[in-house]
């Protein structure tokens, strides 16, 4: 191979590499946290999965092993929190927040079963008339929890689903984590509808199968249950 095409495909992988990102703390009270101190440690760095049908769809990967490891914020229901990206945002492709109440101690917690409820999504914008991405560029994501969000703790899991090679089948890429936090000051909300992971997401969902390119698209469809909030 010529070092000419080394070189470009290097350069390539490089910007690929670059464009994938983790979310390594959670924002309180407007300030990140330790790196992984209330974030569930991954360890597959900041590659994206790939397989719906897998438990890692969770928490990333690693992440169910590592909630021993991990410490439980304090959270106010109805405040405003928050992760930072190891990266800023190189993919198109909408943000998804959601929650998962644990029985008890949210580091012996695994998420199994039907107990995950969104709190948040940010689609693309078409008010120009064409279809938009204000995600990329991002550096951090903050959001507000439901003021009726019962007290007890939770998995709080962050998602971005990269779509740039979504028109080719199997090919949307998941950027996830999962935090750890003790609501407090909550109401008595009834947080749903409630779905399991692996098991929200197929893999011909339009918002998942999409093709971002020609024809142009005139809406997006975000994957996942409806919002919830209250």
């Amino acid at each position: 191979m010529k070092l000419s095409t080394l070189l470009t495909t290097a350069a390539l992988f490089s910007r690929s590499a670059m464009a994938h990102y983790k979310f390594p703390s959670l924002i309180v009270d407007g300030t990140p946290t330790p790196e992984f101190k209330y974030v569930r440690f991954n360890t597959n760095n900041i590659n994206p999965l790939l397989d719906l049908n897998s438990i890692d769809m969770r928490c990333n990967e690693g992440g169910l092993a590592s909630g021993p490891q991990t410490e439980t914020a304090v959270v106010q229901a109805g405040s405003t929190v928050g992760f930072t990206l190891s990266n800023s945002i190189g993919h198109i492709g909408p943000m998804l927040v959601y929650m998962a109440k644990a029985p008890g101690d949210p580091s012996n917690f695994d998420g199994d079963g039907e107990v995950w409820f969104k709190i948040n999504e940010w689609g693309p914008d078409f008010s120009s008339g064409s279809i938009e991405w204000p995600q990329l560029g991002i550096t951090s994501y903050s959001f507000q929890l439901p003021p009726s969000l019962p007290n007890g703790s939770y998995l709080l899991r962050i998602e971005h689903i990269g779509v740039h090679n979504a028109a080719n089948a199997n090919s949307a890429q998941f950027f996830l984590n999962c935090a750890q936090v003790q609501v407090t000051g909550g109401g008595n909300g009834n947080p749903g509808p409630l779905v399991a992971i692996p098991g929200l997401y197929s893999n011909e969902d339009p918002g998942i199968h999409f093709n971002n390119y020609y024809p142009p698209p005139t809406s997006y469809v975000i994957p996942g249950p409806p919002v919830w909030f209250e």
